[in-house]
């Protein structure tokens, strides 16, 4: 018995040793990752984590996080940070990024038929400005290729699957890509996000505005409506919207969002402003901005919907959360749930952690 008990400890003191470990290994290991180019260093990143969580090795490192559980949309959250979208777009890595510690992760985009996207270079690092561009365009292997990653889905938090339209689709066309998705992943989503706001497929960000949001939103609800009574089930929808709006424009679109009783709101996407980073090399690249400079503008997004929304429908809010105190500005300014990428890559797993137990400290 004492000789369990020994071992038990010593197990428990290693563990503790690891994960202390692993955030000072994590610096480093960002360190040699950025002496790569950006979209290599973001696959070798990611084959690692899914062949750790494979091995077993990864669960070593999952993070203990003190915080009650949340509840949104009907859901129930572990805790209140999420992965956004983008990261893992073909579902292949979500159940090692799941045991970081996050509450919920979102994969995707995802469209309806492959497509390479854009061409390289489409990654951009902003070191100085702890910020990313992006130009993907939407590179996916295809709506089935990720339903048949879901199938396999160990990961225990919430699972959102986040939806778009290929590039060759016309934009009164679209609706069609987003029924198409939405049929093939609802049996596996927890929630599904459609993304109405990347600014690296033509014309999509117009799907915000006027009749085209309308009548888009209108689509949704109705295929929702339809697979809800197919599946015996509810898989709530929300919508992504872009952080470069007026204030008028986010008061629009959140009165088209409750007109349709749409189950919540993802804010905000990168924005296609260069105003906040006029010093960076990396300036006149075409794509979104991510990161740090994004937290102000997206928070105010947040408040804006806030106030709009009246609390009737939920609020997500990412952009620019590199610390707990961004996290807890998010939820302040009115959102219920948050979402890192950015921040996940410059300031590592330990964010997922500071954030959830900050912002349940809030109560």
């Amino acid at each position: 018995m004492l000789n369990n008990r020994r071992a038990r400890h010593f197990f428990v003191c290693l563990r503790h040793i690891l994960k202390y470990r692993f955030c000072h290994m994590y610096a480093i290991a960002r360190n040699l990752l950025f002496c790569l180019p950006p979209e290599v260093s973001h696959d070798v990143s990611l084959d690692l984590m899914g062949a750790g969580e494979r091995l077993g090795l990864l669960k070593f490192f999952s993070p203990t996080i003190d915080c009650a559980p949340v509840e949104v949309m009907g859901l129930r959250f572990p805790n209140a940070v999420g992965l956004a979208a983008g990261l893992d777009k073909n579902g292949d890595y979500f159940n090692a990024l799941g045991q970081l510690g996050f509450g919920f992760v979102e994969i995707g985009t995802v469209t309806p038929l492959a497509q390479t996207g854009n061409p390289q270079p489409r990654l951009f690092r902003l070191k100085d400005e702890k910020a990313i561009i992006n130009r993907m365009g939407f590179n996916n292997k295809g709506v089935q290729h990720l339903v048949e990653n879901a199938k396999q889905r160990r990961y225990r938090g919430v699972l959102g699957i986040n939806i778009g339209k290929n590039k060759a689709t016309p934009e009164d066309e679209a609706l069609s890509d987003y029924e198409q998705c939405m049929d093939a992943v609802y049996p596996y989503a927890d929630y599904i996000s459609v993304n109405v706001s990347s600014p690296n497929t033509p014309g999509l960000r117009d799907l915000q505005f006027g009749e085209q949001f309308t009548s888009l939103l209108a689509g949704i609800k109705v295929k929702q409506k339809a697979l809800s009574e197919t599946h015996g089930k509810y898989v709530p929808v929300a919508v992504k919207i872009a952080p470069d709006m007026s204030d008028e424009e986010i008061q629009s679109v959140a009165q088209s969002l409750l007109d349709h009783a749409i189950d919540a709101v993802i804010a905000t996407n990168t924005t296609v402003s260069r105003e906040l980073v006029p010093n960076s090399c990396h300036r006149d690249e075409m794509g979104g901005l991510s990161g740090a400079p994004l937290v102000e503008s997206s928070t105010h997004v947040i408040s804006v919907l806030s106030e709009a929304l009246k609390g009737q429908i939920p609020i997500i809010g990412v952009g620019g959360i590199m610390s707990a105190a961004d996290a807890e500005e998010k939820i302040e300014a009115g959102a219920s749930l948050v979402q890192i990428y950015s921040g996940f890559i410059y300031e590592g797993p330990s964010l997922i952690k500071e954030a959830a137990e900050a912002i349940s400290a809030l109560g």
